[in-house]
C-alpha cells in the first residue's frame, strides 16, 4: 500500500470516531486534501494537521462551530485560507512555517474570538490595517517574515500581551505603540531598527523588550519609567563614553526662541497677565505646547536644543549601561562640569 493510501485510510479512521469527536491528530501524515465529511464532526473542538502538504481547506470545514484550535503549521499554504472566518469559536490559529505571502482583510471579518495567532516563519510583507478587528487577540507572533512595517491599526489590539517580531526587515514602530497597554512581552530582536518611539515608554505593563541585533544608538528619555524584568540590547551601534568638550560656548537663539523662552520663564513665575493673554491667543497656546525640558538646568524651550546621551542603570544581564536621549537648552549647560551628560559627536 502507497504512503498516500495510508495516510488517507488514517484519516477516514480518524473520521469514523463520529460526530461527537472533540479532538482529532494528523500530523506528518503527508496529507494533500481534505474529505468533505470533515465538516459533519460538529462537535471537534481541536484539529491538528500540522506537517503535511495542504495547500487549501474544504469549504465545508467552516461548519466546525465550535472548533477552538487549529494547527496548520508546516503545510504549503500560499495564503491564509479564508474558510477560517467561519470558525466562529476559534481561539488559536497556527499557521507557522508555510509559504504566506498575504492575508485577504476578508480573514478578519470573523474570528471575533481570537487569541492567539501565529505567523512565524512565512514570507508576509505586509500586515493588513484590518487585523484591527480583532479585538480579542492576547498574543500575536510574527517572526521570520519579511516585514519592512506595522500598521498603526495593530496597536488598537488593547488586548494583546505579547507581540512578536523578531527577523524581519522593520524600519521603525509607529508612535501609536503606546496605545498597548496591557503588552507584556516585545520581542524586536534582528531588524533594521534606527529609534525607538517615544511612546514605547508609556508601557508601564511592559517587562520583556527584545531590541537586540538592530540599528539603535541611543534609547529615548523615558526609559527608566519602564520596569523591565527582562532587556536584550546586544548587537547595537550604542554610543559609548567618549568626554569631549564642545568647542561653541554661546547660543544664537532666534526671536521665536528667545521669547518663547521668556513666557516660560514668566508663566513659571505664575504672571497672571500673560496668563490671561494666552488664554485669548490659541495658535500661541499651540506653539508653546511643544515645549521642552532642560535635562540639566530644568528650564523651558521650544524647538532649538542640543541632543545628547546620558549612561544610566538598566535591568540587563548583558549591559550595566544604556545610553539615553536627553535634551539640553545650550551649551552653556553642556560645558558644566560633573553632570553626566555626554554629546553626540558626528565622525
Amino acid at each position: 500500500m502507497g504512503r498516500k493510501a495510508m495516510a488517507e485510510r488514517q484519516l477516514l479512521r480518524a473520521l469514523r470516531g463520529g460526530p461527537a469527536t472533540r479532538s482529532i491528530a494528523l500530523t506528518a501524515r503527508r496529507l494533500r486534501h481534505l474529505p468533505r465529511s470533515l465538516g459533519n464532526m460538529k462537535a471537534l473542538e481541536e484539529l491538528s494537521l500540522r506537517d503535511n502538504s495542504l495547500r487549501r481547506l474544504p469549504q465545508e470545514i467552516g461548519a466546525l462551530s465550535r472548533l477552538k484550535v487549529l494547527n496548520l503549521g508546516n503545510n504549503d499554504f500560499e495564503e491564509v485560507p479564508e474558510q477560517v472566518k467561519f470558525l466562529v469559536s476559534l481561539q488559536k490559529l497556527h499557521l507557522f512555517g508555510n509559504k504566506i505571502t498575504r492575508i485577504s482583510p476578508l480573514i478578519f471579518d470573523g474570528l471575533q474570538n481570537l487569541v492567539l495567532l501565529n505567523l512565524n516563519n512565512n514570507q508576509l510583507s505586509h500586515i493588513p490595517p484590518e487585523i484591527h478587528r480583532l479585538e480579542n487577540l492576547e498574543c500575536v507572533s510574527l517572526d521570520n517574515n519579511k516585514l519592512k512595517n506595522i500598521p498603526k491599526e495593530l496597536c488598537c489590539l488593547q488586548k494583546l500581551r505579547e507581540l512578536r517580531l523578531s527577523h524581519n526587515s522593520i524600519l521603525a514602530l509607529p508612535e501609536e505603540i503606546k496605545y498597548l497597554t496591557k503588552l507584556q512581552i516585545l520581542i524586536l530582536s534582528r531588524n533594521k531598527i534606527e529609534e525607538l518611539p517615544d511612546g514605547l515608554c508609556k508601557l508601564k505593563k511592559l517587562k520583556v523588550l527584545d531590541v537586540a541585533g538592530n540599528n539603535i544608538p541611543v534609547f529615548p528619555t523615558a526609559m527608566e519609567d519602564l520596569e523591565l524584568e527582562e532587556l536584550y540590547c546586544e548587537d547595537n551601534p550604542l554610543l559609548e563614553k567618549n568626554p569631549v568638550r564642545a568647542i561653541q560656548d554661546e547660543d544664537i537663539l532666534t526671536l521665536k526662541e528667545l521669547t518663547a523662552r521668556f513666557i516660560y520663564c514668566q508663566l513659571g513665575n505664575k504672571n497672571i497677565y500673560l496668563q490671561r493673554a494666552l488664554k485669548k491667543n490659541q495658535q500661541a497656546q499651540h506653539m508653546l505646547s511643544h515645549k521642552r525640558k532642560c535635562a540639566q538646568c530644568g528650564c523651558c524651550f521650544l524647538g532649538m536644543w542640543l541632543e545628547c546621551v546620558q549612561f544610566r542603570m538598566k535591568t540587563s544581564r548583558n549591559l550595566d549601561l544604556l545610553p539615553v536621549r536627553v535634551l539640553l537648552c545650550s551649551y552653556k549647560c553642556f560645558n558644566r562640569r560633573d553632570h553626566g551628560l555626554f554629546g553626540i559627536a558626528v565622525p
